[in-house]
């Protein structure tokens, strides 16, 4: 496929291409100024230098990552260091804890929290909203919610970068290498998010 060359210049960012908004965040990865590539085998994991896991559906993405024998070697390459940026599902599948998971839900972790999956509410709640983050300046983000999740508890490492105003949940963490964001930046065309990401891709590099 033409988009899975990658563009000239700066870093190698995988996305999780099981399921999901893989296509959306190609285009932010390309306007944060990396390489994006698409990432299903664990050869492919072994060729990034940070990855995205997108929104879509957590139970699908986490069987799917059995199937297609990316679960370990994902779970190893994240607790290694590797940076790695969740959004939406992928909030749920960097966290160490779920609340609502099916039974047997097994997630990637990387991130000391525990989160409720669909806590906003089904498709038909979704919502938008203007999001400060700490650490991305410019003003608030529009975010935009679609049967997303929320951050219930955090670990004494994770950084708390944001907040929906309405409810005052958590919606944006980071520890160390990891990101991650109860909303979908790579819908609006806004690319601070993953300019962030992309930066902390090559302080480890």
């Amino acid at each position: 496929m033409p988009d899975q060359l990658p563009a000239p210049g700066g870093p190698v960012v995988g996305v999780l291409a099981l399921q999901g908004d893989v296509a959306e965040h190609f285009r932010a990865i390309r306007a944060a100024g990396a390489s994006p590539v698409r990432v299903r085998r664990p050869g492919e994991l072994d060729a990034v230098d940070g990855l995205i896991v997108p929104g879509g559906e957590s139970t699908t993405i986490w069987k799917l990552a059995v199937t297609f024998e990316v679960m370990d070697p994902l779970r190893k390459r994240i607790a290694a260091g590797m940076p790695v940026f969740g959004s939406c599902a992928g909030m749920i599948m960097l966290a160490e804890r779920l609340l609502d998971g099916i039974g047997g839900q097994q997630t990637f972790g990387g991130i000391d929290m525990t989160v409720r999956r669909n806590a906003f509410g089904r498709q038909v709640d979704s919502f938008e909203a203007d999001i400060p983050l700490d650490g991305v300046a410019g003003g608030p983000l529009r975010a935009v919610f679609i049967r997303a999740p929320w951050v219930e508890e955090t670990g004494p490492d994770v950084e708390i970068l944001g907040a929906e105003p309405g409810t005052g949940r958590i919606v944006a963490v980071r520890q160390g290498c990891a990101l991650a964001t109860a909303f979908h930046p790579e819908l609006t065309g806004d690319p601070r998010v993953h300019r962030l990401f992309v930066d902390m891709v090559r302080d480890r590099i």
